[in-house]
This record gives C-alpha cells, sequence and structure tokens, in this order.
C-alpha cells in the first residue's frame, strides 16, 4: 500500500499550542515542587522541627541512646544508658560520643529498679537509638515559657549544640533546691498532675515476683535472696501470699482489729534517688527521697472495717483511710499525737469489687485517692511546712485493714528528686537570683545531668557578649518539647540494618507547663 504521508511519529504532528501547555505543565509542576520545598524549609526552620535525644540527661522522661532490658527474675522491663567510651571499635579506640553500633553490644551490670536483682550477662544486647521528638519551634516568640516545659535551647557554652532540659525558673525567680525539691522565692514549686504522673519512679510493684528468689543476687551492694518485703507487724494477720494468686494480699480478721504490714527496705529496694537507667556503681552514695505514693487495688468482702496507708516524712506520719461508712480521712501523727486534718463523706466501698485507692505525699501535698473520690490536703509552701527536716531518718510505707479484705497490684512509687552536689547552684541556704531573660533548667535524671547547676563558664555570644554562668538567656530558647514520635523502633529481625518497626506503644506527649 502506499505509505500515508500524514502518518508520524507520535507528537510529530502536535500544534504549538499543545506543546506550550506541555511546557506550562512542566513549568507548573517544577513551580509546585520548589514551593513545597519553600514551605517544608520555613516549617522547619520556624514552626516545628524534628530532634533526636542523644544523652541519658532527661531519662526516664527521655531517652537517650539505651539498652532495652528486662529482668530475667522478675519479668519487669527497664532502660539503662549506653555510654559509647566504655566501648572500643575495631580499631581498639574508644567510641566517639554519639555513637549507636549497628551490632549488639555485652551491657554493663545493671539492677532491677522492682525487685532489685541485679543482672550481669555476657550477652550481646542490641542498642536503641534515643528518643526522636517534634519540637514546636518559636512558640516562645509569642508566649512566655511556663515552669516546668521541656524546652530545647542553645547550649550558652556551645552555642552550636542543642540541650534538652527541664524548664524550673523563670526571669525575676529566686530558685533553691531543698531536700531534692525546688522552691521559688522560698515557697516549694509543685509540679502540674500530668508531669509529676510522668515522673513518678517505681520503688517496688508485687505484680512482678522473681522465679527463682533464693539466687543471692537481689538487694543493695550486699546481694543475698528475694524474700516478700511487705512484712506483718506484731498481731498483725496479713497473708502476702494468696493461695491462688501470689501477687494478692489477704486479711480476714474481726472489722474493730487493725491489721498493719509494713514496707521493709532491707529486704526490698530502699528509698534512695537510685536510677536503672544509671551505673550501678552511683547507687551507694545517692540521698533518699521522702515523697512517696502507695497503690493498690482493694476489695472488701462482707462488711470491712477500713482500709488505709500511711507514709512517714522526718519525724510525722501521715494516714489515709476510708472505713465502712465511706468517709475518708487524712490524718497525721506527730510525738504519739494523733490529729485529723481532713474527712469527707463519700459512698461506702463496694463489695466483692476492686477499687483503686492511692495516697501520695508530694511536693508538701497529701493525696488521697480512693475510686472516683479524691481528697487533698495542702500541709503548706514553706520550706518547713513537713516539719523539721532529719534527712538521717529513712521513710515508712504501711498498709492497714480490718475485717475481710483482698489488695491486688500493690506497688510503691517515689517522686523525682534533683540533687544538690557539692559546687553546684541554688542549693539549700545558697538560692540564686534571676534576672531579667534569664532561664534556669535542670535534667530530670538529677544524679546524671550536667545542668545549669553546675555551668561553671560565662554563656557565649556574639559581638563579645556573655552570660551569667548558669542561665539560658532567652536568646538561646529554641523551642518547646512536644511528642516522642519515634521512640527508638525494633528490627523485623536481628541482621536488618535498621530498627524499621515503630514502637507505637512508647509514642507520647511530652507533659509541661500547667495542664
Amino acid at each position: 500500500m502506499p505509505s500515508n504521508k500524514n502518518e508520524s511519529t507520535p507528537g510529530h504532528n502536535e500544534t504549538p499550542q499543545k506543546k506550550k501547555d506541555r511546557a506550562a505543565e512542566i513549568a507548573d509542576t517544577f513551580e509546585w515542587l520548589i514551593t513545597a520545598f519553600i514551605l517544608a524549609f520555613v516549617f522547619r526552620a520556624f514552626v516545628m522541627e524534628a530532634f533526636r535525644i542523644p544523652t541519658g540527661s532527661m531519662a526516664d522522661t527521655l531517652m537517650g541512646a539505651h539498652f532495652r532490658l528486662r529482668c530475667l527474675q522478675c519479668g519487669h522491663e527497664y532502660e539503662h544508658g549506653f555510654i559509647p567510651s566504655e566501648y572500643r571499635d575495631r580499631m581498639g579506640r574508644p567510641l566517639r560520643e554519639d555513637t549507636v553500633p549497628g551490632t549488639g553490644v555485652t551491657p554493663p551490670r545493671t539492677c532491677c529498679p522492682s525487685c532489685g536483682n541485679y543482672l550481669s550477662t555476657n550477652d550481646k544486647v542490641p542498642v536503641a537509638n534515643g528518643d526522636r521528638i517534634l519540637v514546636l519551634k518559636c512558640i516562645y516568640q509569642f508566649f512566655e515559657p511556663k515552669r516546668w516545659d521541656v524546652i530545647v535551647f542553645k547550649n550558652p557554652n556551645e552555642p552550636y549544640i542543642n540541650y534538652i532540659k527541664r524548664l524550673v525558673a523563670l526571669p525575676g525567680d529566686e530558685i533553691e533546691i531543698i531536700d531534692g525539691d525546688v522552691y521559688i522565692d522560698g515557697k516549694i514549686s509543685r509540679k502540674p498532675p500530668k508531669v509529676q504522673n510522668e515522673l513518678w519512679m517505681t520503688v517496688y510493684n508485687n505484680d512482678y515476683r522473681p522465679v527463682d528468689p533464693n539466687r543471692p543476687t537481689f538487694n543493695s551492694a550486699h546481694t543475698k535472696p528475694w524474700r516478700q518485703p511487705f512484712i506483718n507487724k506484731p498481731g498483725s494477720k496479713w497473708l502476702t501470699a494468696d493461695n491462688e494468686n501470689p501477687t494478692r494480699f489477704s486479711l480476714d480478721s474481726p472489722t474493730d482489729q487493725i491489721n498493719t504490714i509494713a514496707y521493709d527496705t532491707s529486704l526490698g529496694n530502699d528509698f534512695k534517688t537510685t536510677y536503672a537507667y544509671n551505673r550501678v556503681d552511683s547507687y551507694r552514695n545517692m540521698p533518699t527521697c521522702s515523697d512517696l505514693m502507695v497503690r493498690f487495688y482493694a476489695r472488701p468482702a462482707e462488711k470491712p472495717g477500713h482500709i488505709g496507708a500511711s507514709l512517714s516524712k522526718y519525724r510525722t506520719t501521715y494516714t489515709a483511710l476510708i472505713d465502712q461508712t465511706g468517709q475518708m480521712t487524712i490524718a497525721k501523727m506527730y510525738e504519739g499525737e494523733e490529729t485529723v486534718l481532713s474527712n469527707y463523706q463519700t459512698h461506702p466501698p463496694t463489695l466483692d469489687k476492686w477499687t483503686l485507692l492511692e495516697f501520695a505525699n508530694v511536693d508538701h501535698q497529701l493525696v488521697f485517692e480512693f475510686g472516683e473520690e479524691k481528697m487533698t490536703y495542702d500541709l503548706g509552701l514553706e520550706s518547713d511546712a513537713a516539719g523539721p527536716r532529719r534527712t538521717d531518718i529513712e521513710p515508712q510505707v504501711e498498709i492497714f485493714g480490718a475485717g475481710r479484705l483482698a489488695l491486688s497490684h500493690v506497688a510503691i512509687f517515689r517522686d523525682i528528686h534533683y540533687t544538690s552536689g557539692q559546687g553546684g547552684r541554688a542549693t539549700n541556704g545558697e538560692p540564686f537570683e534571676l534576672h531579667d531573660d534569664e532561664f534556669f533548667v535542670l535534667g530530670d535524671n538529677s544524679p546524671n545531668s550536667l545542668d545549669a547547676r553546675y555551668w561553671q563558664n560565662p554563656g557565649r555570644a556574639n559581638n563579645g557578649i556573655y552570660y551569667r554562668p548558669g542561665v539560658v538567656p532567652r536568646d538561646y530558647l529554641v523551642g518547646k518539647a512536644l511528642f516522642v514520635y519515634w521512640p527508638s523502633g525494633f528490627k523485623p529481625f536481628a541482621k536488618f540494618p535498621i530498627a524499621a518497626v515503630p514502637n507505637v506503644g512508647k509514642m507520647r506527649l511530652i507533659y509541661g507547663g500547667k495542664d
């Protein structure tokens, strides 16, 4: 057949208008790509940016590179910090700071924060990367920072490095650290409830019982076999190992007979400000924390007498109880004299129903919760509001009751305790006053945090300007930590190069300021 002279390859006969339209489409695409890139750059620079936590100074709130461990005795999960300088590369040199090995390494000796089991192993354990967080930038250009915010700022001594700490004092404040608490202008600074809930640390959880309690690997520097740390006081009839469920406590006594079990620190973990995240050789010299919380579920059977708990601080014992009529009472015992501090009438405890009971003594407040009912008693804001300080007296935790009762999920927690070592700033008796546009920050892992307490050199700025040692200047505020979006994921299989599986259960908001 004769060839058709109009046949041609596609596009051969495109009109100039069609070619022009296609060129415009390509130009529009590039324009959108450039616009998207600019918007992303602006968003990152001025609105929100992702950061990775490099160290453990904010543990357990935020994790740096760490080992994820599980106690081989009781099964309690905890994290322990990875210190690169303690490990060697293939050339025998110490690993550089902020290095995370791609293969497992042998963790150091650690201690379970619940049962007190000391773990030593030669097994290789993967090193989890630090938490990755989202930081809301420029918020402090429009709103004033709030006390207890977790903030990102430029390190005053090395402004090219970003730090993350908790903001505890604002311009014009006079800050002082007394017995682990923050005082502003001579008054204790209480943490907002959501911040407080994040900062409770486990002392003992009865749900985690060792599988081999006779192994001599538990408790203190002189390890020994594990024993139930809650023990009966004379005449008490509590059973601390239920036949059906060994994690439950039970009582069967007359309704007018008080029965008390006390937590014995010679058997269980003590109340020192230790962190499972930190080296165990630092435990011995840690101070004692006396802000505690005891928590358990109670189930009365038949008509109960009462159920309650007591916490001591210095020389005073505080009690919280609810009786069979539903009257909740907070009282104190000092030098043998009991004083009722507060009463509240609610409905009687429901028989054969598990109800949560919590009693806390924190930041000079007594907080008593039973089910949906909550009582709070303010001891006062002054440093001596809880009585003369006695660091030589160990706090006591007791649970008491009468009638037929069962308890489950029994646990004790301690508050964060800010340490103030020799040479530190804002120590007891030596308050530190902040000037205009100056802020004071502390790490949640207080014994292992280089923060405003210890900065010795003046902060550096441009044009020969220097800032006072121990402060974060307003100019160096970067933003507020908002959300942990990638809390060190998991590898889909052992030899996979990266931890690509998200750890969804650990994704969380970062609380700070007011709720």
